[in-house]
């Protein structure tokens, strides 16, 4: 089993306590989105856990806690997702070269190959124009060379959610001879840096500009990481489409992550995600969450 830590919540950024109570405990229990009385019991163990998949994008305050991940005997890899934007778009975050820092001494204690860079998502705008991503993402290929092996770009989607939150920057959705042209420019600056180029959920076909569609959660690199075969290799059908990812579980929550990017899924209201925060008991079994006893609980695989 690989459990995905997160795509809805930057639980390195702002819940490494919590995470760590729960690999203690042994387990998680993470409630269905769409059916609140739905709670799910996951199994923590290293004996069932194959994997886990950090999504992040600043594990600033997570890097001290790696030792005792380490030491209880997980193997995982972080989705690093590191973009040129300011407070703009993306205004809870770390200044750049902080972040830029922070990603480097990642690499130094677990390895390039451990440390997936995500330039994403890929937003156009009067701004942000594909010469300004061209000198973007070549700045940082070249300050990333040697500390990643590979980059997913993904290029912006209209979500109705973000749509209001959006509606001022006033995004072009490119063509996908654009979308080709400036996917070029990236995997030249990748290439001379030795990173390779590959795109997340995107139903371009750019293979014959040697960049392939990725799998974030990638059963390739957690064979190679662990030393062991996987028994569970099938697409994960809970994504969309033209996602490529293994299956995996989530431990996380929508609407707890506060970074306050203008683009993102998972945060429907800044406010909440604040509130749910500030009130998280990291020692609960759910994240920024408590059972209310109304709760069916199943454990999956059971």
């Amino acid at each position: 089993m690989i459990i995905s830590a997160s795509r809805r919540s930057d639980i390195p950024a702002f819940y490494g306590e919590w995470f760590i109570h729960r690999l203690q405990a042994g387990e998680v229990l993470v409630r269905n989105p769409m059916q609140p009385k739905q709670v799910s019991r996951i199994l923590l163990s290293p004996d069932v856990v194959d994997a886990i998949v950090f999504w992040t994008k600043n594990p600033a305050d997570f890097l001290s806690r790696l030792p005792e991940i380490d030491s209880l005997g997980y193997v995982y890899y972080f989705l690093f997702t590191l973009t040129p934007y300011d407070a703009v778009l993306e205004p809870g975050l770390m200044d750049k070269r902080f972040i830029i820092d922070v990603f480097k001494r990642l690499s130094c204690l677990i390895g390039p190959e451990k440390v997936v860079w995500r330039y994403d998502p890929v937003i156009l705008t009067d701004v942000y124009t594909p010469d300004w991503h061209a000198a973007s993402f070549r700045q940082l290929a070249d300050e990333l060379s040697g500390y990643t092996r590979r980059c997913i770009i993904s290029f912006f989607d209209d979500y109705r959610k973000v749509r209001t939150r959006m509606r001022h920057i006033g995004s072009i959705m490119p063509d996908k001879a654009l979308m080709g042209e400036l996917s070029k420019m990236f995997a030249d600056d990748a290439d001379r840096n030795g990173i390779a180029l590959l795109t997340c959920s995107e139903d371009i076909d750019l293979s014959h500009l040697g960049i392939m569609h990725s799998r974030c959660i990638d059963s390739d690199l957690v064979e190679r990481i662990s030393g062991r075969r996987l028994t569970v290799k099938k697409k994960d059908g809970r994504q969309r489409k033209a996602c490529g990812c293994i299956e995996s579980r989530d431990i996380g929550r929508y609407n707890t992550c506060t970074h306050g990017c203008l683009y993102c899924y998972a945060v429907s209201s800044h406010i909440n995600a604040c509130v749910a925060r500030q009130n998280c008991d990291p020692r609960s079994p759910l994240l920024c969450d408590a059972l209310k006893g109304d709760e069916t609980i199943t454990t999956p695989g059971t």
